[in-house]
């Protein structure tokens, strides 16, 4: 799972590995974490919306899943906030 976040905006990418998870109902979660504090996001097949509570963000993807797993849609966004941009992004690593 790649991750960029900006003012506002969460972006992230997926493989195909990742995005067969979430097909299955897996949980994916990154985190950095750092003496006295961290982050971590969590993409959540089987919850809905956007949620934030110190320094962990969840983005339930319930809803958009059927979209997501379209092989003709790149992705999927959630408003937020923060707004969420959920895109697929595979390359030849897993072919």
């Amino acid at each position: 799972m790649k991750i960029r976040f900006t003012a506002g905006r969460v972006r992230v990418r997926l493989d195909d590995l990742e995005t067969a998870g979430l097909a299955r109902g897996e949980q994916l979660k990154t985190a950095v974490n750092w003496p006295d504090g961290g982050w971590s996001l969590t993409l959540d097949p089987l919850e809905t919306g956007v949620r934030g509570v110190a320094g962990g963000l969840t983005v339930g993807l319930k809803d958009l899943l059927p979209t997501l797993l379209d092989s003709a849609q790149e992705g999927v966004t959630l408003p937020g906030p923060p707004r969420v941009d959920v895109e697929k992004d595979y390359g030849p690593q897993h072919e």
